[in-house]
C-alpha cells in the first residue's frame, strides 16, 4: 500500500517547514506533521535529527515514521549516507529529502532520488492542509427555514 519511503534530515527539513530550531519540541512537531502526512498519502518516512540527548532512545516508532536521533559524535548526515550505503541497490526506492549538498551526493551516489526540504515541506503543507477539515462557518436560516426543520425534526 506504501509508495516509495522518505529519507529524511530533519533538522534541515524543520524551518523549511516553518517551524523553529530553537524550540524544545521541534522535532516533536515536525514528527507530528509527518505522522499527518503519512496518513493521508499513505506515505512512510524515517526522518534523522543531530544532538541527540544522552540516555535518551536512539530509535522511536511513531506509526508510518520512524526517528533516529543521533548521538553527539556522528551526524544525521552520516546516518543517512550510512543507510543508503546498507541499503545498497534497494537505494534507488527511497526519496532523499534534505537541502544539505552531501546529503545530495550521498543520494546521488547510491542512485537514490532526492528533493530539496523547501519542496518537501510545500508537499507536506498541502496534504495536511487539504486534509484539515472543514472550518464551521456560521449560517443564518430563515424563519421559513427554522420553521421547515422543525416540522421535520421537532416535537412528535
Amino acid at each position: 500500500m506504501f509508495s516509495m519511503p522518505y529519507l529524511i534530515d530533519g533538522h534541515n527539513l524543520i524551518p523549511k517547514i516553518g517551524l523553529r530550531l530553537d524550540d524544545d519540541d521541534d522535532e516533536q512537531q515536525l514528527i507530528v506533521l509527518l505522522q499527518e502526512f503519512c496518513r493521508l498519502r499513505h506515505k512512510e518516512v524515517s526522518v534523522y535529527f543531530d544532538n541527540a540527548p544522552p540516555g535518551g532512545m536512539p530509535v522511536r516508532k511513531y506509526g508510518a515514521v520512524t526517528a533516529y536521533f543521533i548521538r553527539s559524535g556522528h551526524t544525521a548526515d552520516q546516518a543517512i549516507q550510512n543507510r543508503l550505503n546498507r541499503l545498497g541497490a534497494a537505494a534507488k526506492n527511497w526519496i532523499v529529502v534534505s537541502s544539505d549538498r552531501a546529503v545530495q551526493l550521498s543520494a546521488r551516489a547510491a542512485r537514490a532520488p532526492f528533493i530539496p526540504s523547501e519542496a518537501f515541506a510545500h508537499d507536506v503543507k498541502a496534504a495536511v492542509d487539504v486534509g484539515e477539515p472543514a472550518k464551521s462557518q456560521d449560517v443564518t436560516l430563515s424563519k421559513d427555514e427554522v420553521d421547515d426543520w422543525l416540522r421535520l425534526f421537532g416535537k412528535r
